[in-house]
């Protein structure tokens, strides 16, 4: 296999982290999410538990209340410092070789790469909810709730800082539903794709 590096953007709760896990291992290639979290707290100096927090989610809704977020003299966010800490660690990933990356824009910062196959696994809202039920012990009315929160704060940082709609399939190389096709069968289907 030549050098591949496959991204995976995920809807909460439809197993991407999972699937990407997965493909990892069946490729044997170098896997990265909470990796990269811990590279960018020890380049950035901010903690973990911060980085995981803000590392993919926007914590408002609206681009009329970001432009009311702290800035410093040069107009950046902290938000804004961690992407770009995020950006520099994926680009230093990716020139290494073979990988597979999970979220943190990575399909739009690796953009240029050719080598680089983007993934967006999405899901049937039943079987969304019921794996965060079971996952983090929640009534079904909790469940569809964080989904959807989560899912509209990756949306919106994702459209903040590519300019482009999160979950569209002209962003990716490959959108698959794993409630339809099952997380054996996407990972069977991404890493044919990578071979």
């Amino acid at each position: 296999m030549s050098k591949k590096i496959i991204t995976i953007s995920r809807e909460f709760g439809s197993g991407g982290r999972y699937i990407g896990e997965q493909v990892a291992k069946a490729l044997n290639i170098p896997y990265y999410d909470k990796k990269i979290i811990a590279k960018a707290a020890e380049q950035s100096g901010l903690s973990e538990e911060f980085i995981e927090k803000k590392g993919e989610y926007s914590p408002i809704k609206s681009m009329f209340a970001y432009a009311f977020v702290g800035r410093d003299s040069t107009g950046a966010s902290l938000d804004d410092y961690l992407f770009s800490v995020q950006r520099d660690i994926i680009l230093d990933i990716a020139a290494q070789g073979s990988c597979v990356i999970v979220g943190r824009c990575a399909d739009y910062i690796l953009k240029e790469d050719p080598s680089c196959i983007n993934i967006f696994i999405h899901g049937n809202m039943p079987e969304k909810t019921a794996r965060i039920m079971s996952m983090y012990e929640k009534t079904e009315a909790e469940a569809v709730k964080l989904i959807k929160e989560t899912d509209k704060k990756r949306a919106f940082n994702y459209k903040y800082y590519t300019d482009q709609k999160w979950g569209i399939a002209q962003n990716y190389t490959l959108c698959l539903n794993s409630s339809q096709i099952t997380y054996e069968k996407c990972i069977e289907i991404i890493a044919d794709l990578a071979k």
